[in-house]
């Protein structure tokens, strides 16, 4: 027998969250404030509790495209446009923070930007950050677009940029859209050719990241760089 769920109005996600804080919340009842109504025979916290449980996580509710909520009940395009403009929301909000804010917020605060920048997107994009001497950010930006699992990437172009930016340091990133951060062959490869065409002109690779979906690898913490 189904265990069934009861929630009182003293559980309401929006009271609590005027009470305590958004913070205070699960991704269930976050969720349901966006969602604010249930589906059939459901109240939205039960639909939105159901939803995370068909896609595995938040991460993949979100970026999931509107092909798969075809047999979802329940989502319709009013609902379909509510997740997807969640999503771009948080995308724009880190974006909005600007380069100055992101100098500022250290090496966490960098990987946190990158990973709202690239975990959703469904092909490699491969990002560079330049910083000056100190290490502060000067800009960044995705150089390189491909497919689902490739991008090409030129070291020749990123040095140009960096000495057109007067860039003493790079960060680079890229994403894998199979939401598995393990580095490729390919990708150290590419990663030694950019440090080693950096090198001529006394510009240092700090970090390149890896971005999967909900995770990340580090080469610096590795000892690759």
């Amino acid at each position: 027998m189904k265990k069934r769920i009861e929630f009182n109005r003293a559980s309401m996600p929006r009271e609590k969250l005027l009470k305590f804080g958004a913070s205070s919340l699960s991704d269930v009842e976050l969720l349901a404030i966006f969602l604010r109504t249930g589906g059939q025979n459901m109240n939205v916290l039960v639909f939105a509790q159901s939803l995370l449980q068909q896609f595995g996580s938040l991460s993949r509710l979100l970026s999931a495209d509107y092909s798969q909520f075809k047999n979802v009940k329940g989502i319709g395009d009013a609902k379909y446009s509510q997740l997807n403009a969640i999503a771009e929301l948080a995308r724009r909000y880190y974006y909005s923070r600007g380069v100055e804010e992101l100098a500022l917020m250290g090496p966490d605060a960098v990987r946190e930007f990158i990973h709202s920048q690239l975990t959703t997107v469904e092909r490699e994009i491969f990002m560079v950050i330049f910083l000056d001497n100190q290490h502060r950010v000067i800009k960044h930006c995705p150089m390189f677009s491909g497919t689902l699992n490739h991008v090409e990437v030129h070291p020749r172009e990123i040095v140009r940029e960096a000495m057109k930016s007067n860039a003493a340091a790079l960060i680079l990133a890229h994403n894998h859209p199979s939401g598995r951060a393990e580095p490729s062959k390919a990708d150290r490869v590419i990663t030694e050719r950019i440090v080693k065409a950096c090198l001529f002109m006394d510009i240092r690779v700090l970090d390149h990241l890896v971005i999967g979906r909900g995770e990340y690898v580090s080469f610096a913490e590795r000892g690759w760089i």
